[in-house]
């Protein structure tokens, strides 16, 4: 059981190290669609290519007029959209991220939510994640292989490359869907002192009400905590020799 449980661990700091990573994939993404967007109003990039070949780097205005089109920016831009949704694919289920009907499902007691995500993770998800795995492989294979480019004349080349992330995807997400198949299985059938330890790092079995709960307790402690600071604090303006002059 100590196995199964370190094991789901394991493959949660796995998939939470790989989606922080990816998530700074959303800096660069912000920083194309503006420059793309703003390139489109004051047509920056053709204008420098034009002000180089009539300078005389003819080379150097060929590059910006061929790599800094707003066609490229465009292929970029979904290009990393599609790179970031499939890396932290696995880390925003482990992490209880992704959309859920909460008019239902919070109804129901963690036992019934275990045996939900039990029985989903098995019959649903990791069948379909296998079969997506098995069918993207070879898709990526065959753009390699072709050397496929983009659809449009003076969009990127290397296709292969951001159809690769399809499977690499479905592995993390088979990787998750394993890992929360475990420890909802080790929360239903382990021992009572290791359903407490599941339960707590289980995002899904947690009742809103609970979390409502301690965040409520939280802030009051602080608040009492910062009360009980106030009180014991002396007064502004109160010397030490008036302080003394009391004692």
């Amino acid at each position: 059981m100590q196995f199964l449980m370190g094991l789901s661990v394991a493959l949660d700091r796995l998939n939470t190290h790989i989606g922080k990573l990816a998530a700074w994939l959303l800096l660069p993404l912000v920083a194309v669609i503006i420059v793309d967007v703003v390139n489109r109003k004051v047509h920056f990039f053709s204008s420098l290519a034009e002000s180089l070949k009539a300078s005389g780097n003819v080379a150097a205005g060929e590059l910006v007029a061929t790599y800094l089109t707003s066609t490229k920016f465009q292929d970029l831009e979904w290009h990393l959209h599609a790179a970031l949704f499939l890396l932290c694919l696995g880390f925003a289920y482990v992490r209880n991220a992704h959309v859920r009907i909460e008019l239902v499902r919070e109804r129901f007691s963690p036992e019934v939510k275990a045996w939900l995500e039990l029985i989903g993770t098995i019959i649903f998800l990791l069948p379909y994640a296998a079969v997506v795995l098995y069918f993207s492989f070879e898709f990526a294979m065959r753009s390699y292989n072709m050397n496929e480019v983009s659809a449009s004349l003076t969009g990127l080349s290397h296709r292969w490359i951001i159809k690769s992330f399809v499977p690499i995807g479905m592995v993390l997400l088979l990787l998750a869907a394993a890992s929360v198949a475990i420890r909802n299985a080790l929360f239903l059938f382990g021992p009572s002192r290791l359903k407490r330890d599941v339960r707590r790092n289980a995002p899904e079995l947690h009742v809103a009400a609970e979390n409502l709960r301690t965040v409520a307790q939280q802030e009051i402690e602080e608040i009492l905590d910062t009360e009980d600071h106030d009180d014991t604090a002396p007064p502004l303006g109160t010397s030490d020799s008036s302080r003394e002059r009391r004692t």
